[in-house]
């Protein structure tokens, strides 16, 4: 009996190519992976593009202390809005360094994780040949705890 032709796997759509991050919202471009996603873990597409976008940091951090201070900064407004799964504490120690790094107010204790975002990775990533990346991760910093904020009051 012959052997069947190995299955072809079906074509790529439009909304194949793309996935939304349940951590920040973000629609990027699907990552090729083997492995199914958490469903409260960021996207492998969105993890990625916060690595690509923060490498330049990370390869100067030991010789310079601004982009040790801006990756912290960063790191911290990604996980207040991936820790999703993290448990509480995490959430708290991110939202703290983000609001003594920015010199602003802290996000009152048991407010809920806000539905919506202004402001992702993405649109960091997307400014960054006109925007210095300091100032679009201190924007993003901002942006996350106002967002924090705002569900706070509503």
């Amino acid at each position: 009996m012959p052997t069947p032709p190995p299955a072809v796997p079906p074509a790529r759509t439009a909304a194949d190519a793309a996935v939304q991050c349940p951590g920040c919202g973000s629609v990027l471009a699907a990552l090729e992976t083997t492995a199914p996603e958490p469903p409260a873990a960021p996207t492998a597409a969105c993890a990625r593009l916060f690595e690509e976008t923060t490498r330049g940091l990370r390869d100067e951090e030991g010789a310079d202390p601004r982009p040790a201070a801006t990756l912290a900064l960063a790191e911290a407004a990604w996980t207040a809005q991936h820790a999703a799964g993290a448990g509480p504490d995490r959430v708290r120690a991110a939202l703290d360094a983000l609001a003594t790094r920015t010199a602003s107010p802290p996000v009152p204790e048991g407010t809920a994780r806000p539905a919506v975002w202004r402001t992702t990775i993405a649109d960091v990533a997307a400014d960054l040949d006109v925007i210095d990346l300091a100032v679009l991760v201190d924007s993003w910093a901002r942006a996350v705890l106002q967002d924090w904020r705002r569900d706070a009051a509503g």
